[in-house]
């Protein structure tokens, strides 16, 4: 029988479509698995003040979520580079269900265990989650990769309004449990984000991807790939940082759980609305300048949230806060695309996302004792420390280039 060749153009189409199927998909399923952080946000330190045995370590159930995303980025790279992406989508949303069902179990019992438990396994299902961004650009031709990038994290900008609402309807639909439904409602929607994930094509690992490339380090040691992980690191610290310490902070202001539900949806919603526009902004300006507007962002929430406690003042925060997250975390994520070969990419950005969520993790942990000993006041003025440290990098390595 004869054989039938596809011509260029009809291969080129195919590939295209083939491109935005998935860049939908992972975009649709980062606003329905993303809407699992701001749930933990949102309710996490408040959960740890009613059942944890001690004050202080009210904000231990986020941190401990952060220590689920740093320790799960490294092993799931090292399954996607051998078995594919889809294995670990699979891995992660399941992890997702499982938090959601053992945080409401946590609360009908009132073990603070058992929920710190689940929001590790929270963490896990949003380092996989986190994924999606690099995710798209497998099927993506170089030079539209920043945009497939930040088109699925645009994504995301549903998510704050999912969590949210799901936090402000369900919270007390289970009396005398608080947020015991809306963990439930939580587990539901890592199930459905399976679901759509299953369409999700991505090619499976070559020989040369299983083999990994160059060692790890002697890429790490780029000054390119070290610069991107400082930006990204301080861009994802200082958010974590201030947002695990606002709703407990809003709380000791005497602010109803519903104000700080709403910061945290327009918060999450700047984190990802810019997204729409990030990649063509990296496109145009750079990577470079777009994260240094992020860091310039992150640095004036600090300075508006020591002008005074109102919701208006943690709103504007919250909102400055998580504009500058995503100038910064975009162009740091895209700056790393920049510092790999095709078959290092699982490796690199696995390593990549480990430095920056470990980083998190301590960030974290230091929020709630901080809040806790000392107030918001001085949780905000620490945050002006790393901020230095990435402009001094970015200025540093300008001039290099120069």
């Amino acid at each position: 029988m004869p054989t039938i060749s596809i011509l260029p153009d009809a291969e080129a189409a195919i590939s295209l479509r083939r491109e935005r199927s998935n860049v939908l998909r992972l975009a649709v399923c980062q606003a329905l698995a993303g809407a699992n952080a701001t749930v933990v946000f949102a309710t996490g330190a408040v959960v740890g003040d009613m059942l944890a045995p001690s004050k202080a370590l009210a904000t231990m159930p986020v941190s401990i979520f952060v220590v689920g995303m740093a320790l799960c980025t490294l092993p799931a790279g090292a399954i996607a580079q051998r078995h594919g992406r889809g294995m670990v989508f699979m891995l992660g949303t399941g992890s997702g269900v499982l938090a959601g069902a053992l945080a409401s179990l946590a609360m009908l019992v009132a073990s603070f265990w058992l929920f710190c438990f689940a929001t590790f396994c929270a963490g896990i299902y949003a380092a996989v989650v986190l994924s999606f961004r690099f995710a798209a650009t497998d099927c993506a031709a170089p030079a539209r990769r920043p945009r497939a990038l930040s088109a699925v994290m645009a994504g995301g900008v549903f998510a704050g309004v999912i969590g949210a609402q799901l936090v402000t309807h369900t919270m007390n639909l289970w009396p005398p449990y608080l947020f015991a439904a809306t963990y439930v409602g939580q587990a539901a929607v890592a199930a459905l984000s399976a679901l759509i994930l299953l369409g999700v094509k991505l090619p499976m690992p070559t020989a040369a991807e299983q083999a990994g490339g160059r060692p790890l380090g002697v890429i790490v040691r780029q000054p390119r790939f070290v610069l991107a992980v400082i930006c990204g690191v301080v861009s994802y610290l200082l958010m974590n940082f201030l947002m695990t310490a606002a709703p407990l902070a809003m709380k000791l202001c005497g602010l109803s759980q519903e104000s700080a539900n709403l910061g945290l949806q327009w918060h999450v919603v700047a984190m990802y609305g810019p997204s729409f526009w990030t990649g063509r902004l990296i496109t145009r300006f750079g990577a470079a300048k777009v994260v240094a507007a992020g860091l310039i962002l992150t640095g004036a929430a600090s300075a508006v949230g020591l002008f005074g406690i109102d919701v208006t003042h943690f709103w504007a925060t919250l909102i400055l806060l998580g504009l500058g997250w995503n100038f910064g975390f975009v162009g740091a994520s895209a700056m790393v695309l920049e510092c790999h070969r095709p078959e290092e990419k699982a490796r690199v950005q696995s390593f990549n996302d480990f430095a920056v969520f470990g980083t998190m993790a301590i960030g974290s942990f230091l929020s709630g004792g901080l809040l806790s000993a000392f107030g918001w006041n001085m949780v905000l003025m620490l945050s002006f420390a790393p901020l230095l440290v990435a402009i001094l990098a970015l200025t540093a390595g300008r001039r290099a280039t120069a």
